[in-house]
């Protein structure tokens, strides 16, 4: 990625709730320095959202202009697609280990390795799809380590609607949200065609009701990383904004 004064990197760590070594990307800012703390965003679909989603330059060139803060992104990978269900899929009987993995050995492993804000409302998670699903079960399951989301046309089912319904701890989150008005019918890993929209307008109503600091929105495109990419920049102002 030629031209990012920022620098990217990679850190590995191994993962005894997952049984799997995981290489990270990760993206520092331009005149990074270990005396400062920044805030965190942890991206699930990693590789996607860094080769795809080109969040480091999107990011650079949002921090140039001071509309994001100076923040640390890292990206986790998943090693195949059907580890990526058995990892984020919210039925999937794995899919805690993996909320588990990002509470109790990538946060850890990370703050000893970056200098990163310490509070909840200095980390985000973000993902796209099951990748979003994962990362809003995971901040309604640790709101007082992960106090915000951002969330690209999530996967969203009775299991996912009834965490928020649910949730009853006093932790405020802020929330951003989009879905596509084309994603009436999204072909999935397993071949069958879902409708994406109606369930998260459902998700929506709800997310509504909580206390939480939540933004909606929906683009007129499919699901697909051509219209994630293009929504990324707000979604990093809007969470991340320059202060």
């Amino acid at each position: 990625m030629a031209g990012l004064e920022g620098t990217l990197s990679e850190l590995t760590i191994e993962s005894s709730y997952l049984k799997d070594t995981i290489k990270l990307s990760v993206y520092k800012p331009a005149n990074y320095t270990p005396l400062k703390s920044y805030s965190l965003l942890v991206c699930q679909d990693g590789s996607d959202y860094f080769q795809l989603g080109r969040i480091p330059r999107q990011a650079e060139a949002l921090i140039e202009e001071m509309e994001m803060r100076e923040s640390i992104i890292v990206g986790v990978p998943y090693p195949d697609v059907q580890t990526r269900k058995t990892w984020y899929h919210p039925d999937s009987e794995h899919a805690s280990d993996y909320r588990r993995f990002l509470a109790c050995e990538l946060l850890p492993f990370l703050e000893k390795e970056l200098p990163t804000e310490p509070l909840s409302n200095g980390r985000t998670l973000a993902g796209d799809s099951l990748a979003a699903t994962v990362s809003l079960q995971t901040a309604l399951e640790y709101p007082s380590l992960f106090g915000q989301v951002i969330m690209h046309s999530p996967y969203v089912n009775e299991t996912v609607k009834s965490a928020v319904q649910s949730y009853n701890k006093n932790d405020s989150l802020t929330i951003y949200h989009v879905i596509g008005t084309e994603e009436t019918v999204v072909k999935t890993t397993d071949g069958s065609k879902e409708d994406f929209l109606t369930p998260n307008r459902e998700l929506r109503a709800l997310l509504e009701e909580t206390h939480f600091s939540y933004t909606y929105h929906e683009f007129e495109g499919n699901h697909t990383w051509t219209h994630w990419q293009k929504d990324l920049p707000r979604a990093l102002k809007t969470v991340l904004p320059y202060a």
